[in-house]
């Protein structure tokens, strides 16, 4: 069987430092054009959709009141209002090469560019380049995390995740962990790494200063997962193939509602964000940017 991967990007926003998901916490959830807006609790709409008419969505992140997201079609980010969905900047960034996974921390906006191997570092208020090739050479980047100083990036093709200086891109762990299976999504949070396994149906967990393998099937059978988030105790995923949103104990693994959100039109990337909406500091933020299927066809991959 073979299955047609559109490439992009997870990445996970890790809430505040809670046992679970706040109540009231909003999850953000993107696919096709759109993105939608639910109730990380329950799975009840909100917004559906918050904003639309994008073009080609591959990455989201949340930080604060704002809300950015990759177009790969147009190479652009744009900034939106992420209680209204009003566009504050579209495009706040411009002329990229195939954005995949988007991540902020603080005042910096990371990118990654998936044709040219490289992820870059902007302004997140001006959208002014500090560091367009912070980090280059990498094998088809997609997904894209950070902690602190620390700045995480799959590598599709190499089955890699890699560790490197969110400041100055020096490599730390080029292959912090390897023998993955077309890593899509990724997640950290606390010493815990997170990475969704396209090919293999799996969310595997890591050590994230070491790369020991935790647990490399900690969550086993989804349905193509892509996007993931966690918040506390909550480890949320997208299930590309059944259209679903389920929600996983991060800890055991352990099933809380498979179908969180269910009737989705091909969700492909996750964040979630605990009120009040306020910056979190680097040392607690990931955020997501998100692992996109159906968007541009990079290839078909048979599924191993």
């Amino acid at each position: 069987m073979q299955r047609k991967i559109i490439l992009a990007a997870a990445i996970a926003l890790v809430g505040a430092a809670s046992s679970e998901a706040q109540a009231g916490a909003d999850l953000y959830v993107g696919g096709s054009s759109t993105i939608g807006e639910y109730n990380a609790t329950t799975g009840a709409a909100i917004h559906a959709p918050l904003v639309s008419g994008l073009s080609g969505p591959t990455g989201i992140a949340v930080s604060g009141s704002d809300l950015f997201v990759a177009n790969e079609r147009a190479g652009t980010i744009g900034e939106y209002n992420a209680s209204t969905g009003a566009a504050i900047h579209a495009p706040l960034v411009s002329g990229l090469s195939n954005p995949q996974g988007i991540a902020v921390s603080g005042s910096d906006l990371f990118v990654v560019n998936f044709n040219s191997g490289t992820i870059g570092e902007y302004n997140a208020s001006t959208g002014a380049a500090i560091h367009a090739s912070l980090v280059s050479g990498l094998n088809f980047p997609a997904g894209i995390a950070v902690s602190g100083s620390d700045l995480f990036v799959a590598n599709v093709n190499s089955g890699t995740i890699g560790e490197y200086n969110a400041s100055t891109g020096a490599a730390i762990n080029a292959s912090l962990v390897s023998g993955l299976n077309f890593p899509l999504g990724l997640a950290v949070s606390g010493s815990d790494l997170f990475v969704a396994n396209y090919n293999s149906d799996t969310i595997g967990e890591y050590n994230a200063s070491t790369g020991a393998a935790i647990n490399p099937s900690l969550v086993s059978g989804l349905n193509f997962p892509a996007g993931i988030a966690v918040s506390g105790s909550d480890l949320f995923v997208a299930n590309y193939g059944t259209g679903t949103i389920g929600e996983y104990n991060a800890s055991t693994g352990a099933a809380i509602n498979p179908s969180l959100v269910s009737g989705l039109n091909f969700p492909l990337f996750l964040a979630v964000t605990n009120p009040p909406a306020s910056v979190p500091e680097p040392a607690s933020l990931s955020l997501l940017a998100a692992g996109a299927l159906g968007l541009a066809a990079i290839r078909r991959r048979a599924r191993r």
